[in-house]
């Protein structure tokens, strides 16, 4: 059962799971119970960051939160704890030393607690078949080729994409510390995860951080049939009072290709404007998207202005394959989750910057912006105006609620089939 919460003083409506209602007297004016209706009314001066908090991402009707969990009949809810426990299992088992194995369990598991299921337990078994026919290199550290105070070029050595974007995201935060400015390149990568991983380590210390990597190719350059730039992410994160923070994290294509992967699993269509199918046509089929290899640009068809999501997937080219001298467009391998035999050498881009080095008061400044578009009228009051970063929050706000994740049923399967491969202790629900 459900309630449904009004909050007259901007216009909205949000709907909220009934037993995860967070009271406050500071937030509530009037609480008024329905007689003959499941419904709590109330209204609400301004909503800040604190306020937006308390409502529960489950039954907002929010499109860019990408979520699993198709309905509520799946197999339950797994412990974070848990699903890092399998994950590092599964790593040391293959070729990983645990360090290493660790590091990429926690980019994973933070990229399903955030919502971002594409790039969680979904990418595990990829990453597996890497390491066993040694594509990838599970117990390396990346070496520095060339730095200045400000600046560092990394060889990966064809590491694992989180120990790799660790350690250069690291790097850019110490130079950043005494010259307000750290950026890192790094060549011979590998897949490193959600973009937004490496951000909030820059913004957890207090810098403004950026990141982005290419990819294999699977973006349809506009007026093109075929792949020619990958889905080439980019993220940005910035700090604000109250613990409030801006969090972006996107693909330059119109979604991520592990979106259409999540599409296949639920056995269900993808929206028209995501893939082309191998003509060229734009198609509603999860497994002629997938297989076509052939995603649109952000923005879509020329029509639509798909020539800037080209644009800024080639900026991101040149920050990550071109200036770290890695493989680039079509010159990466191909795309597969069963594993590649050769080595992807990915370029990744790192930066972290000090806002103190510039006007005083960004935090709160920031922070002020934030509330201002919260705060704009919605054109449908059941959907709130939101700033990046707030789906994540409103989803991790619901984990924590459940004390856990919810995996679809097909993802489930696949763990218990990867256990059963590796030898490892099978995934367990909460009891």
């Amino acid at each position: 059962m459900f309630s449904i919460i009004s909050c007259r003083a901007i216009r909205s409506t949000f709907f909220i799971h009934q037993s995860k209602i967070v009271e406050s007297s500071a937030f509530l004016s009037k609480i008024r119970h329905a007689r003959t209706e499941s419904t709590v009314e109330f209204s609400v001066g301004v909503l800040d960051s604190q306020d937006f908090l308390s409502i529960s991402k489950r039954n907002l009707n929010v499109s860019a939160v990408n979520t699993m969990t198709s309905n509520e009949n799946n197999n339950g809810v797994i412990s974070l704890d848990e699903a890092r426990r399998f994950m590092v299992d599964c790593f040391t088992k293959s070729n990983t030393n645990q360090p290493n194995a660790q590091a990429m369990a926690d980019l994973l598991a933070e990229a399903d607690y955030r919502g971002h299921y594409s790039h969680g337990m979904n990418r595990l078994e990829m990453y597996i078949n890497d390491l066993h026919i040694n594509s990838t290199d599970g117990n390396v550290m990346p070496l520095i080729l060339n730095e200045t105070p400000s600046t560092a070029w990394v060889d990966g050595l064809n590491g694992l994409g989180a120990v790799v974007g660790n350690f250069c995201m690291d790097l850019a935060i110490e130079k950043a510390k005494t010259t307000g400015v750290g950026v890192v390149c790094a060549k011979r990568s590998n897949h490193y995860g959600i973009a937004g991983w490496y951000t909030l380590r820059a913004m957890e210390k207090g810098f403004i951080g950026i990141s982005a990597t290419n990819t294999s190719p699977l973006m349809c350059p506009t007026r093109a049939m075929e792949a020619g730039l990958g889905t080439n992410p980019i993220s940005f994160a910035a700090p604000a009072d109250k613990n409030d923070s801006f969090v972006l994290d996107m693909a330059t294509t119109a979604v991520a290709v592990g979106k259409i992967e999540i599409q296949r699993r639920k056995g269900e269509p993808v929206p028209a404007g995501w893939a082309y199918d191998t003509n060229g046509k734009i198609t509603t089929d999860a497994d002629i998207a997938f297989e076509s290899g052939c995603l649109a640009p952000l923005g879509g068809e020329e029509v639509t202005s798909g020539y800037k999501g080209y644009g800024m997937g080639a900026m991101v080219e040149v920050l990550c394959g071109i200036l770290a001298g890695a493989n680039f467009s079509t010159k990466i391998r191909k795309w597969t989750h069963s594993g590649s035999d050769s080595e992807a050498n990915l370029g990744q881009f790192f930066m972290a910057l000090d806002p103190k080095c510039f006007a005083p008061g960004f935090t709160g400044r920031l922070s002020e912006m934030n509330d201002i578009l919260r705060n704009l009228t919605p054109t449908d009051p059941s959907n709130p105006v939101l700033i990046a970063g707030d789906p994540e929050r409103i989803h991790m706000k619901k984990v924590d609620s459940e004390g856990g994740v919810r995996y679809t049923d097909n993802q489930i399967k696949a763990c218990q089939k990867l256990s059963e491969r590796l030898g490892v202790s099978p995934i367990k629900f909460n009891s």
